[in-house]
């Protein structure tokens, strides 16, 4: 099976199923016949940009992104109203603390905006962390981000 197949099974999966680890994901591969390793679906998950969301059970699961005609600077001012517990920085660093399973979304919509001021983004389930240009570039981030919350 063709990446671009086994990719477009995966997103069929995901919407139809609770998926909550990688090997769940290749075990439901299996059943319909496809057969991959943990390290394809791993990068298949990143490529698919695939998040962690909260699941009914009180576990988590993987989604696809949201998608939709909302531009990425409304997501993002959504997200931190909605999702942020606290923002804080230090030099030229911004920690972000989010509810949890909101931290990937969060990194992941920091990234699609490409701002000039920030080098890099790492995020973990309830928290992401910025790395900034400068002191003065994170200064500008924070605020960008404060006049960003309803």
């Amino acid at each position: 099976m063709k990446k671009v197949e086994r990719q477009q099974l995966i997103r069929e999966i995901i919407a139809k199923s609770q998926i909550e680890r990688q090997d769940d994901l290749v075990a439901a591969l299996k059943e319909k016949d496809v057969y991959a390793t943990q390290a394809t679906i791993s990068r298949d998950i990143k490529e698919l940009q695939l998040v962690k969301v909260p699941a009914n059970d009180g576990g988590y699961r993987y989604a696809l992104p949201a998608q939709g005609n909302i531009d990425n600077q409304t997501r993002l001012s959504t997200e931190l109203s909605n999702n942020m517990v606290s923002l804080e920085r230090q030099e030229q660093f911004l920690s972000i603390v989010m509810r949890p399973g909101n931290g990937p979304v969060m990194a992941s919509l920091i990234r699609q905006l490409e701002i000039d001021d920030v080098f890099s983004v790492i995020g973990d389930d309830a928290g992401v962390l910025i790395v900034c240009r400068s002191t003065d570039a994170a200064i500008n981030v924070e605020k960008m981000f404060r006049n960003l919350i309803n």
